[in-house]
């Protein structure tokens, strides 16, 4: 690429503001406590993750982790924006 880039001072047409949606360097640096747990998966679910897990070079237990810790995040906003609250059962 030997061809030189022109720049024009033109009006950029209609622009939209997109909210920040970057997390901050703290919570970037943040690092949860992790607790072991024993889960039996299937063999289907760990195959699928391992795969996935080589192609992004990333180990599938962490994608697993994160995962899951989407969910919860996302069943948070939705149980708090709904006003809801889960029921306990009685025993």
């Amino acid at each position: 690429m030997s061809a030189k880039i022109k720049y024009t001072d033109e009006p950029l047409g209609k622009t939209q503001v997109v909210a920040d949606f970057l997390p901050s360097p703290s919570e970037l640096a943040f690092r949860e406590e992790g607790m072991k747990v024993t889960l039996a998966l299937s063999k289907k679910s760990i195959e699928f993750f391992k795969s996935e897990a080589t192609k992004h070079h990333t180990q599938y237990q962490r994608m697993i982790r994160r995962l899951l810790d989407s969910y919860v995040d996302a069943q948070a906003l939705t149980l708090r924006s709904s006003g809801t609250r889960q029921k306990r059962r009685a025993p």
